[in-house]
């Protein structure tokens, strides 16, 4: 037995942890980020058939104008023939929507991780409290700082990677569904759609970014456990209530005028910080995102890995980082003696 002992190396000990996570968790995890993807893929092939049905009932007087000069009724609608009409300025804001019609097709996977990553987070130590399992764990040979380590990286880590490739999964689906209607209106999907779209790029750079947002997201990751770790009852209203009077408290009493500072900067650096850190979007992010550019340029040099990964020279985010880190430090203390009593 003790060699056997032994053997349990912390790494493999942390790796059990996180394996634990994934089984506890791995509705939230794995199938509600899937769920949202197929929803959005049968809302979407709905759309397209409610869409080809009007098509096909337009009347006959229903003209498209080509650029030669010639007509033809949308009955007759061939996207073959409007593809060799295109200018290259047309192509080039085709590439564009396309690329940005794949990111709004992936968002649904997105927009559930945002708030499966808030509530996991939210009860990550208040419900093993809650259900006295906390009493079995700290009988293991495992540290307080190694099982909080294990619930940052599920929430940081292992869920985005999951939920991202969901989206890149409903991506594709969405893509396979509107190579089927343009080939079924005479069109060739790798002219219209897969050559000038960049589905390949657009998916490296979403599991690129992981690492960035694990970091812009660590200020709420942070407070939310150390929340979980504090709160006897609904850690929900302290982690939503104590940022919003605070920022509420500052602005009544236009406390940030005694630092030269706007309020709006303390509900942007510090309750944003605090309670908006799951949405994978930095405020660097806004602040180069230009929608006169994007018409322009497309949205992919917005999101190519060199683009998102200039958040690294922002000191917002290694501020907030840090911020987060001391913040998971207490939880850990925490979890150490808080009890139910």
């Amino acid at each position: 037995m003790p060699a056997t002992a032994a053997r349990v190396t912390p790494p493999r000990r942390f790796a059990t942890l996180l394996r634990r996570e994934y089984w506890e968790h791995r509705g939230g995890f794995l199938w509600a980020p899937a769920i949202a993807g197929a929803v959005s893929l049968l809302l979407t092939a709905v759309f397209l058939v409610i869409a080809m049905v009007g098509i096909r009932n337009a009347d006959e007087d229903a003209m498209v104008h080509l650029g030669d000069g010639t007509s033809m009724s949308i009955n007759g609608l061939d996207l073959g023939l409007l593809a060799s009409q295109l200018s290259e300025s047309d192509k080039a804001q085709l590439a564009a929507g396309i690329d940005l019609t794949m990111l709004m097709s992936a968002a649904w996977p997105g927009i559930v991780m945002i708030f499966v990553m808030f509530f996991y987070c939210l009860g990550a130590l208040y419900d093993e409290r809650k259900d006295r399992s906390v009493l079995f764990w700290k009988s293991m040979p495992v540290s307080d700082g190694m099982t909080v380590a294990s619930k940052v990286v599920s929430a940081v880590g292992t869920l985005p990677v999951l939920a991202t490739l969901s989206a890149i999964a409903t991506m594709f689906g969405f893509l396979l569904m509107l190579s089927a209607v343009v080939m079924m209106h005479g069109g060739n999907p790798w002219e219209l759609i897969w050559g000038p779209g960049n589905p390949l790029m657009i998916s490296l750079s979403m599991l690129a970014a992981i690492p960035v947002y694990a970091l812009w997201a660590l200020p709420t990751v942070g407070w939310l456990m150390l929340c979980s770790a504090w709160a006897r009852r609904v850690p929900f209203l302290w982690a939503l209530l104590v940022p919003i009077l605070s920022g509420v408290f500052v602005s009544l009493f236009s406390v940030m005028r005694l630092f030269n500072l706007e309020t709006s900067w303390f509900w942007t650096n510090i309750v944003a910080r605090m309670l908006l850190g799951t949405v994978p979007l930095t405020s660097h992010d806004f602040a180069r995102i230009d929608g006169a550019a994007i018409d322009r340029l497309g949205i992919l040099p917005f999101v190519s890995p060199p683009a998102v990964y200039s958040n690294l020279l922002q000191p917002a985010l290694w501020i907030g980082a840090v911020a987060g880190v001391l913040m998971l430090l207490l939880a850990v203390r925490l979890r150490r003696w808080r009890d139910e009593g």
